[in-house]
């Protein structure tokens, strides 16, 4: 078995202390006070993110003070056009002290084609011979707007990278698949929704043969996200969407009909009840029973498996238009929250080994 909880980490995005008073914000504090807001917290272990060109010292003299590493960050590439920007991006990790850097590669290339999954592959092995050289693992991220907005795509990718002999890392966000669940634009998208109604490819997490037991039982889950979501959850309503504006993960060609006006995509769901007024839509507390599951899962396969490759978890409450941006509650008490649940289900399966005498001697 696996004794050690790996690290828990905040991403950047999610370190704001928003309230009803001061609405989730596109525009984010200075890097001292998200570190600050990550460590006051109480609850993790690290910081998740990639500094910008010039910020390297910054984060170094903030890790610092509030003891806080930098173990994990991530970064968005369109193949055809980013392949040198990659290299750049690794090297800024491993400057800050990250030691696995977490990959967004779009869907479409740098010229609105469409990426094959031998394309993904390729750029997966670069990113590997890069980042071996300074002990910085990529990653591939489940993520929409991505190459995995279509989930089935996961395996033949991964296949392909072990194929030559080198180790698939993957990144499992699953939000990015359950708020899909019973969603009809969602699965039709990315050409989901005959497998799903037919069963050939399971997105519930509670049912047998879904994608979460495959990845685990392929061991190539090596960082886990947790973002709180519900199944064909509300989109957001406070979140009109502005084609003149850029936003982080939304490439100029998406495969989302972004359309001026129109609501963000619902890939948040809080994890804990709002205070009246301070978000959009009713809340309901089992909608977070998919989130909860995936957690489970994923914490007892490690537990379960001694050699088991999970390696980070970072929480992932973030500020976009498709998440909680103008949302008015605290998106850092959200992201501590989750962090709480994670090491409480850690506990629990803990305490359960005691009780029932299988424990590690």
């Amino acid at each position: 078995m696996s004794a050690l909880l790996p690290p828990i980490g905040c991403n950047g995005r999610g370190a704001q202390a928003s309230s009803m008073q001061s609405p989730v914000s596109l525009a984010e504090p200075p890097i001292d006070t998200q570190f600050r807001l990550v460590h006051e917290a109480g609850v993790f272990d690290s910081f998740d993110r990639l500094p910008l060109p010039g910020e390297v010292d910054t984060f170094l003299r903030c890790s610092e003070r509030y003891g806080l590493p930098v173990k994990t960050a991530s970064w968005f590439y369109a193949i055809g056009r980013d392949e040198a920007l990659l290299a750049e991006k690794i090297r800024l990790a491993d400057a800050v002290g990250a030691r696995q850097h977490n990959m967004m590669v779009y869907w479409h290339d740098a010229d609105g084609r469409p990426v094959t999954d031998a394309q993904v592959a390729d750029f997966y092995l670069q990113a590997y011979d890069e980042g071996m050289k300074r002990d910085v693992e990529p990653t591939l991220e489940l993520h929409v707007n991505m190459w995995s907005e279509d989930p089935r795509r996961v395996v033949p990718v991964a296949d392909a990278v072990r194929r030559r002999g080198v180790p698939f890392n993957f990144t499992l966000d699953y939000s990015h698949v359950i708020f899909k669940i019973g969603n009809a634009q969602e699965l039709e998208i990315c050409g989901l929704a005959d497998d799903v109604a037919s069963g050939r490819t399971v997105l519930d997490p509670f049912l047998p043969g879904n994608l979460v037991d495959e990845w685990l039982s392929m061991d190539i889950v090596r960082w886990l996200q947790v973002r709180s979501v519900a199944p064909n959850g509300p989109r957001n309503l406070w979140s009109l969407h502005d084609p003149s504006g850029t936003v982080a993960a939304v490439a100029p060609h998406s495969i989302f009909p972004y359309r001026a006006g129109e609501p963000g995509r619902g890939i948040l769901y809080p994890f804990t009840e709002p205070e009246a007024g301070a978000w959009h839509s009713p809340w309901d507390e089992s909608q977070l029973d998919c989130t909860k599951e995936v957690v489970r899962k994923v914490l007892a396969h490690h537990r379960a498996h001694r050699g088991s490759r999970l390696r980070a978890i970072t929480t992932e409450m973030i500020t976009l238009p498709d998440y909680a941006h103008n949302a008015r509650f605290s998106l850092i008490g959200q992201n501590a929250a989750i962090a709480r649940h994670v090491r409480d289900t850690w506990a629990a399966m803990a305490d359960e080994a005691t009780e029932t005498g299988t424990a590690d001697a």
